[in-house]
């Protein structure tokens, strides 16, 4: 067993280690010495401490993948995928540690924790089908000609994940882009660098090989030295619209393969037949699960017609939610004020709060905490109405018919999801044709596509083509080698032969 498995098995503190970089497996001190805290949402204390890299630590770990690709490439995918087949097992062993780990470092409640390494789970079993799915195409294209496709690795990639799902979102790179042939280069966000270092001990256990799978922790320095790393051949990142902009910017300028996932304002629109039941317990699970910081978090509920019954409702169960037991902690203190002040800012300019979750507290606990928050007659020009709060507040805007509230949605720069809740399959069907939202749903509340199907939004929510998950993540991390070939003179020649 690991020597730093995570010993914590209740919300009660506990003090961990020093996170350190993973470069050929073994942990490694950034060349600087930095290091900066690790912070325990619910306690609003350092936890341990994260060291801080630079270029040339970011150097020191590609170096090492570079070496490692040389092997790791030829080994068959059949073989590849074996290391994922140990690591779903060894996931499940330790998914009760994993899960309070999240806790921890995190602030989500055990079970949305666990939830989110469950799905952490399912997409490392994307990765053990590749062997049955990432098969080549080939076909004889005329007589005596064959053409056949065939998807190879780039080399060393590397990854940024954000704070949000600490453990969940690595998986959305590795199994596609390892089981490829490439080697990989992780960043995780500098707030929650401790799953990553337990991904890295599994994937070791599991049987990959050292110097396939590395991590150098850090901030802005670091994503920087990622980006601008000319030996690092693709480029995922997970984050901010903000900073997805300007790496992919910046990674277009250097002409490197890069997929951006950006933020979101996904939108929920109601309308009067909704069914009461489903529609109020569903808002609310999409508005404060992981305490809204999500990105597939409903963040506007756009209410068509006489819907008050059903904003009622919504109140009425959000009102259920105890902080500290049904919805864990923010992240940090500066994402307290932020929130608090989207709720002041919308007050001022005229919306009604329904729910107020600001000053909120939970007892034992010194960390950081918004309650659940409803505001209603919110504008979509107001701040509440149109930009990422990424916490625990719905915004109600009031439309007048389908087709204005469709124009509302359509109107964000953003596109990562949107949903209708309707008992009418015509209005279904009509608003989910209309919707300019990469991920759309159906009485649906977080219309995250399972496996094997992709995740990505359109417009602001998501900059390159395709989607990180999927099928569509493989083609990512990989490049096609197209084959034409001729063996033998045929009599019956076509002008292609």
């Amino acid at each position: 067993m690991s020597k730093l498995n995570f010993p914590g098995r209740s919300l009660d503190f506990v003090e961990y280690t020093t996170c350190r970089n993973w470069i050929g497996g073994e942990w490694k001190d950034a060349a600087s010495g930095e290091t900066i805290p690790v912070e325990n949402p619910w306690h609003g204390k350092a936890m341990g401490q994260v060291v801080m890299s630079g270029a040339a630590d970011v150097d020191a770990a590609v170096k090492v993948a570079a070496e490692a690709y040389k092997t790791w490439r030829e080994v068959p995918l059949k073989e590849r995928v074996q290391v994922f087949f140990k690591l779903k097992e060894l996931c499940h062993r330790d998914a009760e540690e994993l899960a309070w780990l999240v806790t921890h470092e995190n602030g989500k409640d055990y079970a949305q924790a666990m939830g989110s390494v469950l799905k952490g789970i399912e997409c490392i079993e994307m990765g053990t089908a590749l062997q049955q799915t990432a098969a080549g195409e080939q076909l004889d294209v005329s007589r005596g000609i064959n053409c056949s496709v065939n998807y190879e690795p780039l080399g060393v990639c590397a990854g940024v994940a954000p704070f949000n799902f600490p453990f969940m979102v690595p998986f959305w790179m590795l199994p596609q882009a390892l089981c490829a042939g490439n080697t990989f280069v992780l960043k995780p966000s500098e707030q929650v660098p401790y799953c990553a270092m337990r991904i890295a001990e599994l994937l070791q256990e599991a049987g990959l090989p050292d110097g396939v799978f590395n991590i150098v922790n850090g901030g802005r320095e670091t994503v920087e030295a990622i980006t601008d790393h000319p030996e690092i051949k693709a480029f995922g990142f997970v984050g901010s619209t903000k900073v997805a902009k300007i790496v992919y910017a910046r990674s277009a300028q250097l002409g490197k393969r890069t997929l951006c996932l950006g933020g979101a304002k996904n939108h929920l629109v109601m309308v009067p037949d909704a069914d009461y039941e489903l529609t109020t317990q569903t808002v609310v699970a999409s508005a404060y699960g992981c305490a809204g910081q999500r990105c597939m978090a409903a963040s506007l509920l756009v209410a068509v017609g006489d819907s008050q019954k059903l904003i009622d409702g919504i109140v009425e169960e959000a009102r259920k939610i105890k902080l500290g037991k049904d919805m864990g902690a923010i992240i940090n203190k500066a994402s307290v004020e932020r929130i608090t002040n989207y709720i002041n800012d919308a007050e001022k300019r005229g919306a009604k709060v329904l729910l107020d979750g600001r000053n909120a507290s939970v007892a034992g606990f010194d960390g950081y905490w918004i309650g659940p928050t409803i505001l209603d007659n919110v504008s979509p020009d107001m701040p509440a109405g149109c930009e990422e709060i990424f916490g625990p507040v719905l915004s109600i805007v009031r439309a007048k018919t389908l087709d204005e509230a469709i124009e509302i949605e359509n109107a964000s720069p953003y596109g990562n999801a949107a949903a209708i809740f309707t008992t009418n399959g015509g209005v279904a069907r009509y608003a989910i044709d209309r919707f300019n939202a990469g991920m759309c749903g159906v009485n649906v509340g977080v219309p995250v596509p399972r496996e094997p199907f992709g995740f990505g939004g359109w417009n602001d929510s998501k900059l390159g083509h395709g989607d990180l998950t999927g099928m569509d993540g493989f083609r990512f991390w990989t490049r096609p080698r197209k084959v034409t070939t001729k063996w033998a003179m045929h009599s019956d020649q076509t002008w292609m032969s």
